[in-house]
C-alpha cells in the first residue's frame, strides 16, 4: 500500500511542472505556442503522467472493497 504513494506523488509533481510550462509557453494573443515541438513533447508527457495518476488512484480505491 505504501509503495503506491511514491509514484503517484512523482507523477503529480511532473504533471504540475509540465502544466505550468505549457501555460507559460502559450501566447494568448496569437493562440500559438512559442516552441511548438517542445510543447508537443511536454503535452505527451503531461498526458501520460495524468493517465498514470488516474490509473494509480483507481487501483488504490478498488483495493478497499470488501464485497
Amino acid at each position: 500500500m505504501e509503495n503506491n504513494k511514491a509514484p503517484l506523488f512523482t507523477f503529480s509533481i511532473i504533471a504540475i511542472i509540465l502544466g505550468v510550462a505549457l501555460h507559460k509557453q502559450f501566447d494568448y494573443e496569437n493562440f500559438k505556442f512559442e516552441k511548438p515541438a517542445l510543447a508537443i513533447v511536454y503535452f505527451i508527457v503531461f498526458a501520460a503522467s495524468v493517465f498514470f495518476i488516474i490509473k494509480g488512484s483507481k487501483a488504490t480505491t478498488n483495493t478497499g472493497n470488501n464485497d
